[in-house]
């Protein structure tokens, strides 16, 4: 009876000490917000060469996907939302090449976040050069540039929690 009561036990207790939960993240002082599945400590800040404040932070998960969020408060703000998209554009291709990114399917744009027509995504695929597949998606109001990511060592599986945390990003006010 002692081993069937520890056996039931292990089997209560240990899926559930290495689940996930979906937690809100502020992201610095930026007043943005993110949601995400591990904890990515205290996001990092930095300038970019303009001058605009740059938050970073990264975490992985259980099973070995690494998430991460890059947030750029722009030093200038762009007012009209397709200049702004075109802009996100542009950090994305910095950013391939950042991450050795090798090979991508084409960017995806015209994106709103919860349907606000104030804002924009783009989403991409990427392969990097030691063959680790990413999931990228970038969003702007104008006023902020967030790029959220995911990878895996070699095949990256689309699942719903990947587009959960995606599609988590809010700006401020929202």
């Amino acid at each position: 009876m002692k081993s069937f009561c520890l056996f039931l036990a292990a089997f209560i207790v240990l899926p559930h000490s290495y689940s996930q939960s979906l937690k809100k993240y502020t992201i610095n002082t930026s007043g943005c917000s993110v949601y995400l599945f591990c904890d990515p400590g205290n996001f990092e800040r930095t300038y970019s060469e303009d001058s605009s404040i740059v938050y970073t932070g990264e975490c992985k998960t259980a099973d070995s996907l690494t998430y991460g969020i890059i947030c750029v408060q722009l030093k200038e703000p762009v007012e009209k939302i397709q200049p702004a998209e075109d802009l996100v554009v542009y950090y994305l291709d910095y950013l391939k090449k950042t991450f050795d990114i090798v090979s991508a399917v084409g960017y995806g744009k015209g994106n709103m976040l919860n349907s606000n027509t104030n804002t924009r995504g783009v989403i991409d695929y990427w392969k990097d050069k030691s063959g680790d597949e990413w999931k990228v998606k970038a969003w702007t109001n104008g006023k902020f540039i967030a790029v959220l990511y995911v990878y895996a060592s070699g095949t990256l599986n689309e699942t719903e929690k990947i587009n959960v945390f995606l599609n988590s990003f809010r700006f401020p006010g929202m």
